[in-house]
């Protein structure tokens, strides 16, 4: 049976208009796919990106859920619980 997520509650940021890693946008770099931190709005890249952005801002401010921004998409990862809670309205 699936893990529950018990973070929920955090949810602060639902969507955003940006479009790009903020961190591979200052070092030069290119990314795949885009997540939000949905406690704070950070816009990191995927796991699927070599920099990883979206985990590495997990293990620096340990916030835990993120959504994925990529159209047509808005299922949720809770890092912690290890689980996909499901998806989330804009």
């Amino acid at each position: 049976m699936p893990q529950e997520c018990t973070h929920l509650e955090q949810i602060k940021f639902r969507q955003t208009n940006k479009r790009e890693c903020e961190d591979c946008v200052k070092i030069g770099d290119t990314w795949v796919h885009l997540r939000m931190c949905l406690i704070c709005g950070h816009v990191g890249c995927c796991d699927s990106s070599k920099n990883k952005h979206a985990t590495k801002h997990f293990h620096k401010s340990k916030h835990p859920l993120v959504r994925s921004i990529e159209p047509g998409e808005a299922w949720i990862w809770c890092y912690v619980d290890e689980t996909e809670p499901g998806e989330i309205e804009a």
